[in-house]
């Protein structure tokens, strides 16, 4: 099956990029949508800038669009244009979502699979939290946080690169507060800067922790791509 694949660069969608790779499919395309604003119901927001580059290295081509207003209709009526285009010029049959248990995403993604008379494929959907995430790690997934926004999560967590210790930190954590150990509320954001599916890692050069007090992002404004 021809797919394309939301994509924002973090855990999820890489991860179901990757699963989708290995069940035999082929992913013709990228679709990313860049909110110009933080708080987006549906939308991932900090660093989408990086995924033209790891569209790169992973040899798949990217539709990238803004989305200046936020609006719900609005960005629903960027994300179907998007997937028009990238039927129209790749022959998908099918789109690629990373969600793991938000109803709310994936109505609104089925629906315009529905209307494109295109196949939704959910690989993550209703995985366990914390044997994904350690799934991750098996993988070889190196996973950076970028952004958090959940009690129990401070400023101490930006710029983290989750690994087995770090891991059992935040299992801890999301017991003790309540949160989505895989951020799916988005709870937290983040950045895979090197996996099975990339052709390069991707090393953070420059970047500025921005923090409220109550939630932070580092914005990232400059990388290297490196040799394996």
């Amino acid at each position: 099956m021809r797919l394309a694949s939301f994509f924002s660069g973090g855990k999820d969608s890489t991860y179901s990029i990757y699963l989708s790779l290995q069940r035999g499919f082929s992913v013709e395309c990228l679709l990313t949508i860049n909110p110009k604003y933080e708080d987006s119901m549906l939308l991932h927001f900090p660093n989408t800038w990086i995924t033209k580059l790891q569209s790169k290295i992973m040899n798949i081509p990217l539709i990238s669009k803004d989305v200046h207003y936020n609006n719900l209709d609005h960005e629903i009526k960027v994300l179907d244009s998007t997937v028009k285009l990238a039927k129209d010029k790749y022959g998908i049959e099918g789109i690629v979502h990373g969600g793991i248990s938000s109803n709310f995403q994936k109505k609104i993604f089925n629906e315009i699979c529905v209307q494109n008379n295109l196949t939704l494929f959910s690989p993550l959907w209703n995985i366990d939290q914390y044997k994904y995430m350690q799934q991750l790690l098996n993988d070889e997934f190196d996973i950076i946080i970028i952004g958090v926004s959940a009690m129990g999560l401070d400023q101490s967590w930006l710029g983290t690169i989750i690994d087995h210790p770090s891991l059992e930190k935040l299992a801890q954590l999301s017991k003790k507060n309540g949160f989505n150990l895989a951020f799916e509320g988005g709870e937290a954001e983040t950045l895979v800067i090197d996996c099975p599916i990339y052709t390069k890692s991707i090393e953070i050069t420059d970047s500025v922790t921005e923090w409220d007090g109550q939630r932070g992002i580092v914005k990232i404004s400059d990388i290297i791509l490196k040799d394996k």
